[in-house]
């Protein structure tokens, strides 16, 4: 392992000690993901003695209640310096004693992995989840199999962002891991489509009716920002909407034709960490509605805009609108634009 210098170990002795007084479960790993603070309250809260912490792997906590692999992918994420994944619920069983927790994953001191520190925050929510439950089986009680379906939905909901977040975190470890170039960037595509998946699913899951687009693209490209460009990478992703509802339908197709069209500026309109501007507009007009996503980077090859795996998603997704896709020169930049006439069927 290399040397830790002294500006670093005192960024150790900083967030252990933030660690110890924090009256919030916490717990502090190093690179070698072996814990090396951790908070009074998580020792009270789950049974542990500190003795019994400090220096040990996540797998050998107590009576291997933390031993699950989500977790041990959640670590290696971070200590990856991988995207952020959110919260990861799940049941914490020790013994007959079963409890809800929300865990939080994220390296606190980048750069070289050999010097990381990562960040592992926990936060009960039995009795919320109890609370929740109840009140669900009232509405339950009062609005019968209507609100049953809602609740199902949510639930399922929440099942899939957890399967995206684990299988979009597996891929892109296993992208760092082989050797192959071209394995690397297939497996780093299926790890962008993944994502934007998630993306549109998470932004989707509170919504069982009408959407409003300027509030739904705002958030989904804010999350797309906060996933996918670097601070030190000197680009903007900007959303400008007209005040619109649209069913959840049209919502999830239009999601991931926003998602797939801003991952594929990413990657290609701005080589090099050039930087500059990605800019979502939605327009209303009487005679239907235009979507397009714009930059200002390197702009279209010179032998024409190449027909790949991301083109052929964005077709169909346009088809299932009944939307027009047309690709121009933004001069400088590119731009896709879908128009949706309203005399054609979505």
């Amino acid at each position: 392992m290399a040397a830790i210098g002294p500006q670093t170990e005192a960024m150790h002795g900083l967030a252990r000690g933030l660690i110890d007084a924090s009256q919030q479960p916490m717990l502090l790993f190093d690179a070698d993901l072996r814990v090396v603070g951790a908070s009074h309250s998580f020792c009270a809260a789950f049974g542990l003695p500190h003795d019994q912490v400090h220096g040990r792997r996540v797998a050998e906590l107590g009576k291997g209640e933390w031993n699950f692999p989500q977790l041990r992918l959640l670590l290696e994420n971070a200590r990856l310096d991988g995207p952020e994944l959110g919260g990861y619920e799940t049941d914490l069983v020790r013994g007959v004693i079963a409890r809800r927790v929300v865990i939080d994953v994220q390296n606190v001191v980048y750069g070289d992995e050999h010097d990381a520190l990562i960040l592992l925050t926990v936060n009960d929510v039995t009795e919320a989840r109890r609370v929740a439950e109840t009140n669900v089986a009232l509405l339950l009680e009062k609005d019968g199999l209507l609100r049953e379906r809602d609740v199902l939905l949510q639930e399922m909901q929440h099942r899939i962002a957890n399967s995206l977040q684990i299988i979009a975190s597996v891929l892109l470890l296993k992208a760092r891991a082989v050797k192959s170039e071209e394995t690397k960037r297939h497996l780093r595509d299926a790890h962008d489509r993944v994502m934007s998946v998630a993306a549109v699913q998470q932004h989707l899951q509170q919504s069982l009716g009408d959407v409003e687009v300027n509030h739904y693209l705002t958030k989904l490209c804010n999350s797309l920002a906060s996933s996918m460009i670097r601070e030190s990478r000197p680009l903007s992703l900007d959303v400008r909407a007209d005040e619109a509802l649209i069913n959840s339908r049209a919502a999830v197709s239009l999601g991931l034709i926003v998602t797939e069209l801003v991952i594929n500026a990413l990657k290609h309109a701005f080589p090099h960490g050039r930087g500059g501007l990605i800019l979502v507009e939605y327009r209303v007009e009487p005679s239907g509605w235009v979507l397009s996503v714009t930059d200002d980077g390197v702009g279209m090859p010179a032998k024409g805009v190449k027909v790949g795996l991301g083109t052929t998603v964005v077709q169909a997704l346009a088809q299932q609108v009944g939307a027009e896709v047309a690709i121009s020169d933004a001069a400088p930049g590119a731009r896709v634009a879908l128009t949706h006439l309203a005399t054609v069927a979505a």
